[in-house]
């Protein structure tokens, strides 16, 4: 397994200040986005449990804010450790580093903790909440990603320069794809081969902008109750593909679904794209939460278990990081004020190792498919 860090990115706090994201990339393929605590907290537990003589040293921290010259140097410093962390063969299959990576991903394509907006009602009850909404909802604004007229533009930046916050979302829930996850331009062999799509998920579909010379030309959208069933695919030998079209199709990944095109009609849509495994992973999710809200079911009470290891966020919190179900490891009490929630390993395994590479035979059931009614079609 080979790991890289090729670059960092700029990410916002949501409380005005910023702080460095490195990329973790596996194998040649964007992984996810951790900060140094993060690494930081992953070393001092694997020298715990393995030793400091089998641990390579990890970059110090700095006091004061780093130039240009320090983060390229401790970028440098990250990925020379994960990479020798990555060939000793003891410390890469560990339960700890595992679920580490799981859980980092599972945070990187999930930022958006969940898909139904009105959420939001009351999420903006919490002035902190209500800026973290509004934080990110201005970025896609500014990004392009939810879709605005030129006066309701105008309104919103009238509503930005006043602060008024609540008004600003408000009106942004109101656009095309407020809530959506947005995807890098790809190929799509709908509604014919090679086509140039732009992909977003969200609002229980999959959205796709056919991209050409006068950018958007068609919209269409492919809802997840339609979806029988979708794989992950590694692809190979697409250079004369490209070289014949004059495009660029040559991803190594494909993301295909199944999708119920009529009452009576099934047809696989293919998706080739370097983030095939992140669109699965946000089908996976909004599925998820699309069954629990049809079944009623709520969140359950984390437990704590005080001999496994735990994974910190972004913003400094912790969850654990648990080797079996955690079902079985909830205490009598109940008591779990420290963390958030818990993942078992064991779970995240088997949501992970069906978006991971396939030879086209496996495919990932879609159980939201089980309930479609006439009013679907």
């Amino acid at each position: 397994m080979h790991f890289s860090i090729p670059d960092t990115q700029e990410l916002n706090e949501g409380n005005g200040s910023t702080y460095i994201g490195y990329n973790i990339h596996i194998n040649g393929i964007f992984h996810c986005t951790v900060r140094y605590k993060q690494l930081h907290n992953l070393h001092e537990q694997l020298r715990k449990e393995f030793g400091n003589d089998n641990l390579p040293p990890f970059p110090p921290k700095k006091l004061l804010p780093l130039t240009g010259g320090q983060l390229e140097e401790r970028r440098a410093l990250l990925e020379k450790y994960i990479q020798t962390v990555g060939q000793d063969s003891k410390l890469v299959s560990s339960e700890l580093l595992v679920g580490f990576l799981l859980s980092a991903q599972e945070e990187t394509t999930c930022e958006k903790s969940y898909w139904d907006c009105n959420y939001d009602q009351e999420l903006m009850t919490d002035p902190v909440a209500l800026n973290l909404l509004y934080v990110q909802t201005v970025c896609d604004v500014e990004k392009g990603w939810i879709n605005c007229t030129r006066d309701v533009k105008m309104k919103l930046s009238n509503l930005q320069s006043r602060l008024v916050k609540r008004e600003y979302i408000e009106l942004a829930r109101t656009l095309k794809y407020y809530g959506f996850m947005q995807f890098m331009p790809c190929y799509c062999d709908f509604p014919k081969p090679q086509t140039k799509v732009l992909i977003a998920i969200g609002d229980q579909e999959l959205s796709m902008r056919l991209v050409g010379p006068g950018q958007f030309v068609k919209e269409g959208c492919f809802k997840v109750t339609r979806m029988r069933c979708w794989r992950i695919t590694a692809t190979h030998n697409k250079q004369d593909m490209a070289a014949n079209s004059q495009m660029n199709v040559n991803s190594g990944l494909e993301l295909s679904f199944e999708y119920l095109m009529s009452k009576d009609k099934l047809q696989w849509i293919t998706v080739s794209s370097e983030q095939a495994i992140l669109m699965s992973v946000c089908l996976q999710s909004l599925v998820d939460e699309l069954l629990m809200k049809k079944n009623g079911v709520q969140k359950k009470q984390p437990a704590i278990n005080k001999g496994n290891w735990s994974y910190m966020k972004r913003d400094g919190s912790c969850h654990l990081i648990t080797l079996d179900d955690v079902n079985s490891n909830s205490r009598e009490d109940g008591s779990a004020q420290k963390y958030q929630e818990s993942f078992s390993i064991k779970k995240l395994q088997e949501k992970f190792s069906s978006v991971s590479f396939k030879t086209g035979k496996e495919f990932i059931e879609n159980h939201a498919f089980e309930g479609i009614g006439d009013d679907d079609l």
